[in-house]
């Protein structure tokens, strides 16, 4: 599927401050997170299946890359309120994508 510039501006991706990362009673890939967008996001609970990829301490405290208007999804029976962004390595793992202290939670990908 190939995207045109006009609705490529409609996907909303955001920094979020990934606060709380709580495992996901009876499903060994999952974490739910808390992550905090900034005073016009709010808060957020993120399910994503990266539990074999990252701790929950490493994941804890970190800013990463969202998909901040995706439709909300149940995984689980929680509903995914946004999708964190990565990428699959030549190892067949995957790599989330952090940002630095400097770039502010909320913060719009352009």
């Amino acid at each position: 599927m190939v995207l045109s510039f006009d609705e490529w501006k409609n996907v909303d991706i955001r920094i979020g401050l990934i606060e709380l990362v709580e495992d996901v009673i009876g499903k060994d890939k999952l974490y739910k997170m808390t992550v905090d967008f900034g005073a016009e996001g709010g808060k957020r609970t993120v399910v994503s299946g990266i539990k074999f990829y990252y701790t929950k301490e490493e994941l804890t405290g970190k800013k990463a890359a969202f998909v901040f208007n995706l439709a909300p999804a149940k995984i689980a029976g929680i509903e995914s309120q946004a999708m964190i962004l990565g990428a699959v390595n030549e190892e067949n793992k995957y790599k989330l994508f952090f940002l630095e202290d400097s770039v502010k939670q909320g913060t719009k990908v352009e």
